[in-house]
């Protein structure tokens, strides 16, 4: 299994992210593949699509494939590594499937968070520890269909909801556009990195979906996201978005 250096952890402390490159075999990026191909023959896309496309396949009782995916490659065994040591990874119920066809030059106007629209049956926020991006294709070159994502504004939100309270989170009308509240973001950044890699991102992070400016011969962007909670979040999600830190080895 690949160890995360305290190099990595101290990027994904300050900038709210880090790629983690050659967590996944040749064998296991082909049958991540089978499976998005797989699930896009049962729910294509139209011929004339460009642009990003979505599936959003929920674990029942009997498992998942894209759940035993999950654990093959061992991405809570990585993501445990980020967590204080006392903590867990708990096994997420749902992924995200994450395509984006060329040709799209579309720019994201700005970023959001997630999970706040529609939020949980309960009323709290879908808030979240990590958020995991298995990487199916190569994204070393800029404008794939990377994410882009704004560093550091991790801990500018979670000043912003400390000054006003978690519950913040849920006022949508502060927060629009996006949703993203009004604070710092800087420049956006484009994560990178080859086929293989596993995005960690801060459920707090500014981010957006990507431009695909290749060819349609380059093919799509293939990505399985996975919403990760530290052992106990649900019931400490006040103190984790107020602390984004809280959760997080040093």
């Amino acid at each position: 299994m690949v160890t995360l250096t305290d190099p990595m952890r101290t990027a994904f402390r300050r900038q709210g992210f880090v790629v983690v490159p050659g967590a996944l075999s040749a064998e296991r990026i082909a049958a991540g593949r089978r499976l998005v191909a797989a699930m896009l023959a049962e729910q294509p896309y139209a011929d004339d699509h460009v642009g990003p496309y979505f599936l959003w396949p929920r674990f029942g009782p009997a498992g998942d494939p894209l759940l035993d995916f999950y654990r093959d490659a061992g991405v809570g065994e990585l993501a445990a590594q980020l967590l204080r040591p006392e903590l867990g990874v708990q096994e997420p119920d749902f992924a995200q499937v994450a395509t984006t066809v060329p040709h799209w030059p579309h720019r994201p106007g700005g970023p959001h968070v997630d999970g706040v629209t529609p939020g949980e049956p309960d009323g709290r926020p879908g808030t979240f520890s990590l958020l995991a991006g298995v990487w199916l294709t190569d994204q070393r070159r800029p404008h794939r269909g990377n994410l882009w994502i704004w560093p550091g504004t991790h801990l500018r939100f979670g000043q912003y909801l400390a000054e006003r309270g978690a519950d913040a989170l849920t006022r949508l009308d502060d927060m629009n556009p996006g949703p993203y509240p009004k604070v710092e973001l800087g420049q956006p950044t484009q994560a990178s990195g080859p086929a293989g890699s596993v995005l960690f991102a801060h459920y707090l992070l500014a981010h957006n979906i990507g431009d695909h400016d290749g060819t349609p011969a380059e093919g799509r962007r293939e990505t399985i996201y996975y919403r990760l909670h530290a052992t106990g979040h649900r019931e400490r999600w006040r103190e984790a978005v107020t602390d984004p830190l809280a959760e997080f080895r040093a």
